[in-house]
């Protein structure tokens, strides 16, 4: 970023609820994505369109588990999965992760193995970070900038200790307490930070929610979220790409869920 658009199917390819990545079979979810790169190509033919899979690989759960974290890990075979339908497109890879009540710092060094290699970013949602005795699903959960800063300070470490480009740190976003302190948030040279709007709901609702608690608190960059389910409910309609690069300011990592 700036310098592309990233275009990214959000999901877990085990699931069909949690979002396109993982509700068709591959080869249809590569051609739906193919038909979006298009899309966005065709509305703004002066910013290149980078591909990439947005997968979940900290799932957070509605009930304990092992060790009290309301959270599932993913295995490494589900990862190099993924990797492996990203390359079929020349994609980048997010790893997105719902701590529940883990944390980063428990959650984020067992995948230093995958974000290591150039084309592997991550993604934090805080909507499932949990504080004690808080289950996720019941209650929208919330990062402090301390926690976005250990993220972005880790990232930092693997691409100065593997000579790689800047890392991506996608940061989920809907409410003003899901992010807090963002002034305090560090901006470092190895990592892009995108406040990611992560709304569902009519157009005029997403864009105040846009307007509300990304473009006023940006930090760096800025994503937007589109869900082709939830977005259709109650007779509304899913936003145009032309639609959405009406925001200001104009979202660089776009999201399909």
């Amino acid at each position: 970023l700036p310098h592309k658009r990233i275009l990214a199917y959000y999901g877990n390819p085990l699931s069909k609820r949690k979002g396109i990545l993982g509700e068709y079979p591959v080869e249809e979810m590569l051609s739906r994505l193919d038909e979006e790169v298009a899309n966005w190509t065709k509305a703004d033919s002066l910013t290149p369109v980078q591909p990439a899979l947005h997968a979940i690989v900290v799932t957070a759960q509605g009930h304990p588990g092992r060790g009290d974290k309301y959270r599932l890990r993913m295995t490494d075979k589900m990862i190099n999965d993924v990797l492996e339908m990203a390359r079929q497109r020349d994609a980048i890879v997010f790893l997105d992760v719902q701590v529940g009540r883990s944390t980063l710092p428990e959650e984020l060094p067992r995948l230093t193995q995958f974000l290591k290699l150039p084309n592997v970013h991550l993604g934090i949602d805080a909507e499932f970070a949990m504080q004690e005795g808080e289950v996720p699903g019941r209650k929208i959960g919330s990062f402090d900038a301390e926690d976005i800063n250990y993220a972005t300070g880790l990232l930092a470490d693997i691409t100065k200790e593997y000579n790689l480009p800047p890392k991506l740190l996608i940061v989920h976003r809907f409410t003003q307490r899901m992010i807090q302190n963002s002034q305090d948030i560090k901006l470092r040279p190895e990592v892009q930070v995108v406040m990611h709007m992560d709304g569902w709901g009519p157009p005029a609702l997403k864009r105040d929610t846009y307007r509300r608690f990304i473009a006023k608190e940006p930090v760096q960059f800025t994503g937007f979220k589109v869900f082709y389910k939830n977005d259709t409910r109650n007779n509304s309609r899913l936003m145009t790409p032309e639609e959405i690069l009406r925001l200001d300011p104009k979202p660089l990592y776009i999201q399909y869920q």
